[in-house]
C-alpha cells in the first residue's frame, strides 16, 4: 500500500492522472493504447519508481508501445509531457502550461504537436465525424488541401484519413506483349490471320466469309520488384506508400516487396493477404530494424545472394522508393546498383525529397542512386501518387 501512495504527487497526488492524461495524449497521436496499457503503465511506475527518468520513461515504454514505429513518438510525448528539471530526481510532474512555448514548434512530429494541443470543443464532433465516415464528411476545399499535403507533415488524424484515400488511387502496371496468342474480332498493325479460325468460320456459314478472326500477342503486366526504406527518415512514408502500393498493384502480375533498413526483408508474403490493415500488420510484425539506418548495397546484396530468381529475364519494373539517405559503402552500393540494372527492365527511383523546390541528390548515396536510376519521380503527397501512373507509362514508351 506505501508503494501506491509513491506514485502520487506528494503535493498534489496527481501522477496517477497524469500518466492516465498521457496515455489519452498518446492516442491522440495515434499509438493504440487502452485503460488495461494505461494501468499496467501505473504499476511500472510504482515499481521502478521515479528517481530515474530514463529508467521509469523505459519500463513505460516497454507495457505502452507495441510498434517499433511508435517508440520515437512516445519518447518524444513522454519528454514532453513529464518536464520539471527542478523536480527530476524525485518524480515527474504534470507538464507545465508554459512547455509548448518553450520547444520548437517546428522540430516535434505533427503527431506529437497535434496530441498536445488542446482541441477546441467546437471541433470534436467535426473530427469524430470525419474519422468516422470521412468521404461525406470533408469539404472539396479538404480535399484539395490533402491532395497536396506533404505525408510529413500530417496530424494523426489526417495521416489516417490520406492513408485510406491512398488506397483508392490506381496504378496500372505497365504491360508489354507476351508470346502467348489470343484471337481477336479487329487485330491491329501487329495481328496475323488465324487461319483455322478462318475455316472454320467459313464451314459454318456455307463459305460466306464473314468474319476474319486473327491472333494477337497477349499484354503481360511487367514483373513488379518494390524495394522500400523504413530508416528513420522514411518513417513517415514507409507505412502509408505500402498501403498504397498494396492496393494500386493487386491487379498487376508478379509482385514482389522488399523492405530495407539496416538489413532486407520479405514482405511478399504479407502482400499476399487481402485486407491491407491485416497486410500491414504482418508487415509491421516482419520488419525488425524499422525508423533505423539505411543500407542500400548491403540490402541489395542480399537480394542478389538469396533473392536472384525475382528478377524475371530482364523484364522486371524495380520501384526504389527512398530518400537516399544511405549510410553504407559506396562502393558496395555502386557495384549492387550495377548488377541490379543488368537484369531489370528499368529501375525507377520514387524519392520523397523531391517535394523541396530544388532539390538535387547531393548526399553520397543519393548521387549513386540517381547516376544508375533510369528516373526519379515524387510521391510525398496525394497528387504525386496520382500522377505516378501517368509517368511510368512515359518512361515505358520512352524506354526499349
Amino acid at each position: 500500500m506505501e508503494q501506491i501512495e509513491q506514485l502520487g504527487d506528494a503535493r498534489r497526488g496527481k501522477m496517477a492522472g497524469n500518466i492516465a492524461g498521457f496515455g489519452r495524449a498518446l492516442r491522440r497521436a495515434g499509438v493504440p493504447t487502452d485503460a488495461s496499457r494505461i494501468a499496467l503503465a501505473t504499476e511500472a511506475a510504482v515499481l521502478v519508481g521515479v528517481e530515474a527518468r530514463d529508467d521509469l520513461c523505459a519500463a513505460m515504454e516497454a507495457v505502452m508501445v507495441s510498434r517499433e514505429q511508435d517508440r520515437g513518438v512516445f519518447r518524444e510525448l513522454f519528454d514532453a509531457w513529464f518536464r520539471d528539471p527542478e523536480l527530476a530526481n524525485k518524480m515527474l510532474a504534470q507538464m507545465l502550461p508554459s512547455a509548448e512555448g518553450k520547444m520548437e514548434p517546428s522540430k516535434r512530429r505533427p503527431r506529437v504537436r497535434e496530441a498536445l494541443a488542446a482541441p477546441r470543443e467546437a471541433d470534436r464532433p467535426a473530427q469524430s465525424e470525419r474519422e468516422v465516415d470521412f468521404d461525406a464528411a470533408m469539404t472539396a476545399s479538404d480535399l484539395q488541401r490533402l491532395q497536396h499535403a506533404d505525408f510529413n507533415a500530417l496530424g494523426a488524424a489526417e495521416y489516417r484519413l490520406v492513408e485510406r484515400l491512398a488506397r483508392d488511387i490506381a496504378l496500372p502496371v505497365p504491360t508489354l506483349p507476351s508470346r502467348r496468342l489470343r484471337v481477336v474480332a479487329g487485330g491491329g498493325t501487329h495481328a496475323r490471320m488465324h487461319w483455322p479460325g478462318v475455316l472454320r468460320e467459313a464451314a459454318r456459314t456455307g463459305g460466306e466469309m464473314l468474319r476474319l478472326p486473327r491472333l494477337a500477342r497477349r499484354a503481360q503486366p511487367l514483373p513488379l520488384l518494390v524495394l522500400i526504406d523504413v530508416s528513420g527518415s522514411m518513417e513517415r512514408y514507409a507505412r502509408l506508400l505500402l498501403a498504397f502500393l498494396h492496393a494500386a498493384t493487386r491487379r498487376a502480375g508478379r509482385r514482389d516487396v522488399f523492405a530495407f533498413g539496416t538489413r532486407l526483408t520479405d514482405l511478399t508474403p504479407a502482400f499476399a493477404i487481402a485486407d491491407a490493415d491485416a497486410m500491414l500488420a504482418a508487415a509491421s510484425a516482419a520488419i525488425d530494424d524499422f525508423a533505423g539506418g539505411t543500407r542500400l548495397g548491403d540490402s541489395l546484396h542480399e537480394l542478389r545472394r538469396s533473392h536472384a530468381r525475382r528478377l524475371t529475364g530482364r523484364r522486371t519494373l524495380v520501384l526504389v522508393i527512398s530518400d537516399g539517405l544511405d549510410t553504407g559503402e559506396p562502393a558496395v552500393l555502386e557495384d549492387e546498383l550495377l548488377w541490379l540494372k543488368r537484369h531489370a527492365r528499368r529501375v525507377l527511383w520514387l524519392n520523397p525529397l523531391l517535394r523541396f523546390e530544388g532539390y538535387a541528390p547531393l548526399a553520397r548515396g543519393a548521387a549513386i542512386l540517381h547516376r544508375h536510376a533510369d528516373a526519379m519521380l515524387a510521391v510525398h503527397n496525394l497528387n504525386a501518387l496520382g500522377q505516378l501512373a501517368t509517368s511510368l507509362a512515359t518512361l515505358m514508351r520512352a524506354g526499349r
